[in-house]
């Protein structure tokens, strides 16, 4: 790893916790309803989201062109450059490496599905990707998600599948993980020693209650996780700036899930 490489990683986990909190507007192809939810008003989510001091924001490239500037030196940028529909009816790499340096971000995230037949393709999204980035000192991100296909196509969270998401991580070469809390903290604390770049969650999976959602965020972490980047789950929440002061508590105080939630309540979200 080179110097460029540590500078800019070191921004991402600047916090004196060591841990990432990172917020997510990156889902593109995943919106649905653009009109619904907390993502509707894109530049006011984002005021929003910057009033709790994320340490980094994860968008696509043109997003970060309209939006970034006011931004800019308040936390790190990331962009992203996977974009990819669960039944690969859309899989396209949007952005490069060449792009996040020109937009002045600290490092690109690439979203792949693995399993089924066109996980090979995404793999060699990831190694170019890796291998272009090297030249430029750019860190790469890897969202992995793996998938089944029985009954449709979903993503699914089990400790086997999340092993297998870590370990494609590892072997492409990339610097930061970012993957699904498999349901399982003994099994999850296991993928982490064994790997050895940092891990942080996603914000998935779907849960019942956002108290679920951070407890997941707290095992995770509790298992050796170096964070979360949290997206739907927040955006979801009736008041977003108090969900993720909840997140950013559990992240970076070592608040329990249950506390977190508890005085996100008593603020009205």
């Amino acid at each position: 790893m080179g110097l460029g490489t540590t500078v800019r990683l070191s921004r991402l986990f600047s916090h004196p916790s060591g841990n990432l909190f990172g917020a997510a507007v990156d889902h593109f192809v995943g919106y649905g309803d653009v009109r619904a939810g907390g993502l509707a008003d894109l530049p006011g989510a984002l005021s929003k989201i910057m009033t709790a001091g994320p340490d980094s924001v994860t968008m696509l490239g043109g997003s970060a062109r309209n939006l970034w500037h006011s931004y800019a030196g308040k936390a790190a940028l990331i962009v992203q450059g996977g974009m990819f529909t669960v039944d690969d009816r859309v899989r396209e790499l949007i952005a490069t490496p060449k792009d996040a340096v020109r937009h002045g971000a600290d490092a690109l995230a690439v979203a792949i599905p693995v399993r089924g037949e066109t996980e090979g393709s995404y793999l060699r999204w990831l190694t170019d990707t890796v291998r272009e980035a090297a030249a430029l000192e750019v860190p790469i991100v890897a969202h992995i998600y793996p998938r089944h296909f029985d009954g449709g196509a979903k993503i699914v969270f089990n400790p086997e599948e999340i092993a297998f998401a870590v370990r494609c991580g590892i072997e492409t070469g990339v610097d930061v993980i970012k993957v699904g809390y498999p349901g399982d903290e003994l099994a999850f604390a296991e993928i982490v020693r064994s790997c050895p770049t940092p891990i942080v969650l996603a914000g998935g999976p779907k849960t019942e209650s956002f108290a679920d959602a951070l407890a997941q965020v707290e095992a995770g972490i509790r298992a050796g996780a170096q964070g979360a980047v949290v997206g739907r789950n927040m955006w979801g929440a009736a008041d977003v700036v108090a969900a993720a002061n909840a997140y950013k508590a559990v992240i970076h105080d070592g608040v329990s899930g249950k506390e977190a939630a508890s005085a996100m309540n008593g603020q009205g979200g």
